[in-house]
């Protein structure tokens, strides 16, 4: 008995010691079976054993041209970018001690590709003597900012990925601004920004290789300060470890590569956060193994995405983005490991009740109804006036009342007026389903499009007006509702087991919607569906839509708006908890299904006619709160008001600004919540 478990522990310890060269191995022939696969790929039909001669002793013809001056150049720029993103990874995850962390999810890379735009638009010299410099400052500023959001190294890892994300956000939003208003002077970093490998020549890799070579290296030597890093600190101290310093460097490495790759092929995501764990999966912890493993696997996980942009393609010259590639991989990722966070952080589960903050000042009910009507008034007027052909007061006037030209008379019957009233439709059905979340997950965090539902829902759509467009156009609000029903549910499945912690739920709605929104581009791309009329639906537009799609969405608040108020009343009750509403004869259950229903579905309905328009949910709730308190039945009605106003704001602002040029007006209400939400988060971790 005692030679039989001798030789298991044996053939274990073997396995162990063998397993981190195995995966070496195995990653390296899997990367060569990739590179050839990449090569082969395109019009010209090349074989493999034309691919490896083309490499290895190149000849003076087309075909191995094309191989070494068109192709390689892309598979080098996918090796070098996913295994500098894997050890910015690596590097991040140790320093930070949090398992979650990556260039990606906390901000770094969205805050060079921020700095690489504005400096392309205000300082175009200084991006063309060096992008790399600028990709630098914004990553650095950006890891900054999540840091101390988060509530610095002593933040959970779950926190920390949050306020990553929202700095991620937040950036992307001025980004997309930026892009908007300098249109001409980024129409070069369009596709840049999606995350992708083309490249023209060999001028970028030439450019970047020598700064990833040494930051890897430099990080190898590190390797041991780095092992040490993994204890505790004060255990590190004892053994002359230079933590500050060993930390210093590690995250100076890490922003380098992120803002060398993003200058060169935009903002990837999720592969620092994927191949680092796989590598850990079979036991590699030290780092002289975990940094050249994760390289591997990390230029191993990039070219594979990239196959796969390029297959699901097929002939069509409109490839789809490898970053939203990566994000069809990394999101389920992310959520398992938000899963595996928040398990191994029981600690810090929140409590029964969440406090969604206090009333600032008690103002009679009836007068703030009163208030937020005028306000709701004025936006309107203020949209019908401003555009691209201003209008005046009397000139609304008249062709209210029948007696306007027949230029008011097209501009404002026909096109300003419905467009406003379904921006009021849409904003007021947000608001009211971010509402209904919110009191049912007990999560202050809790929104639509911070939940993964918006994207559902425009998956469900996007499906009916591409895959199956000849079926009637009143089927487009049921298959929305599948469609967030879905992200709901799997929401749910992932986040109850964690007491449905606000963090973990916000974590794993963003992994939601990150896999949806990639799901969406792909739909986009194989559907060869217009640029504009694509960018107009991922960023949320009420652009062109009249007095049909008002028919269509306006029954859904209509009659669930009303739904939700008389399900106000229990909802306040299961703010004490559980217990509470039992002992009262209240059916939680049947309670928290309907409520949540009900929010789902008017979520549904308004992205089916105007798009994934994000943060109405959450700032609408949240602004009726400050001002009426915690009465559901009080606060449908004015939140529905509120979410009514911002949007109807965010559609006038949206055409007034550069007109005839549009904003969508989801972008404008994202530049509005992004920075909404930093503080929202920061409140709620004070609480």
């Amino acid at each position: 008995m005692k030679a039989a478990v001798s030789g298991g522990n044996t053939a274990f310890l073997m396995n162990k010691r063998f397993a981190p060269w195995a995966l070496l191995l195995g990653g390296s022939l899997l990367l060569a079976c990739l590179v050839i696969m990449h090569i082969m790929q395109g019009a010209a039909d090349l074989t493999p054993a034309l691919v490896i001669e083309a490499i290895i002793a190149p000849q003076d013809t087309a075909e191995h041209h094309v191989v070494r001056s068109m192709r390689l150049p892309r598979v080098v720029a996918g090796i070098l970018a996913g295994g500098a993103l894997a050890v910015a990874g690596v590097l991040l995850q140790t320093i930070t001690r949090n398992p979650l962390a990556s260039a990606g999810t906390l901000g770094i890379n969205a805050g060079a590709q921020l700095a690489v735009v504005f400096a392309g638009v205000f300082a175009p010299s200084l991006l063309a003597a060096s992008s790399i410099s600028v990709a630098f400052v914004g990553a650095a500023a950006a890891a900054l900012f999540a840091y101390a959001l988060s509530g610095g190294i002593r933040s959970n890892p779950l926190r920390m990925a949050l306020a990553g994300m929202i700095v991620s956000m937040s950036a992307a939003s001025v980004t997309a601004g930026l892009q908007i208003f300098f249109e001409e002077e980024t129409s070069g970093l369009f596709l840049w920004g999606s995350g992708t490998l083309i490249q023209n020549d060999w001028s970028g890799i030439s450019y970047a290789y020598p700064w990833i070579i040494v930051a890897v290296i430099v990080a190898f030597l590190f390797s041991r300060p780095l092992d040490v890093l993994l204890l505790n600190e004060e255990t590190a101290q004892s053994l002359g470890q230079n933590v500050t310093l060993t930390r210093l460097v590690g995250l100076l490495i890490a922003l380098v590569l992120a803002g060398v790759i993003v200058s060169i092929v935009g903002p990837i995501g999720f592969v620092g956060l994927v191949a680092p764990h796989l590598v850990r999966l079979v036991g590699v912890r030290n780092h002289r193994l975990l940094l050249p493993a994760a390289f591997l696997w990390g230029a191993v996980l990039l070219v594979g995405a990239d196959v796969a942009s390029r297959l699901a393609a097929g002939d069509s010259y409109r490839e789809l983005p490898v970053g939203a590639v990566m994000a069809m991989i990394g999101g389920p990722c992310l959520a398992w490991l938000s899963y595996r966070a928040a398990r191994r952080h029981q600690k810090s589960l929140e409590p029964d009740t969440v406090s969604f903050g206090t009333v600032i000042r008690k103002v009679p009910y009836p007068i703030l109804l009163v208030i937020i009507s005028l306000l709701l008034l004025g936006f309107t007027l203020f949209g019908l006036v401003f555009g691209g052909i201003k209008m005046s007061l009397s000139d609304i006037w008249n062709t209210l009342i029948g007696q306007g030209t027949r230029l008011s008379s097209n501009v404002i019957l026909d096109h300003r007026i419905p467009r406003m009233l379904v921006a009021a439709c849409a904003g007021a059905a947000f608001g009211v389903s971010g509402l209904m979340m919110q009191g049912v997950v007990r999560n202050p965090l809790a929104d639509p499009s911070i939940l993964g539902v918006s994207s559902g829902a425009g998956i469900g759509a996007l499906s009916v007006l591409v895959v199956w467009p000849d079926l009637p156009i009143a089927f487009l609000p049921i298959a929305a509702f599948i469609g967030a029903i879905t992200a709901a549910f799997l929401i749910y499945l992932i986040a109850r087991r964690t007491g449905l912690q606000p963090a973990v739920l916000a974590l794993v709605g963003i992994a939601v919607s990150a896999f949806g929104s990639a799901v969406i581009q792909l739909i986009v791309v194989q559907s060869k569906m217009n640029t504009a009329m694509a960018i107009s639906w991922l960023s949320g537009s009420t652009y062109a839509r009249g007095w049909d799609d008002l028919a269509q969405l306006v029954i859904w608040p209509a009659t669930l708006v009303p739904a939700a108020w008389l399900v106000g009343r229990k909802l306040d009750v299961l703010g004490f908890g559980s217990d509470v509403p039992t002992g009262l004869g209240i059916n939680v259950v049947r309670t928290r299904l309907r409520a949540a229903l009900i929010g789902v579905a008017l979520a549904a309905a308004a992205v089916a006619i105007v798009g994934t328009i994000g943060f109405i949910g959450l700032i609408a709730p949240h602004a009726a709160r400050l001002l009426v308190g915690h009465n559901h039945r009080k606060l449908v009605p004015f939140t529905a008001l509120i979410g009514a106003a911002l949007l109807v704001l965010a559609d006038a602002v949206g055409r007034s600004i550069m007109p005839p040029a549009e904003i969508p007006s989801g972008l404008v209400v994202a530049i509005i919540g992004a920075p909404y939400f930093l503080w929202l988060m920061r409140s709620t971790s004070r609480r």
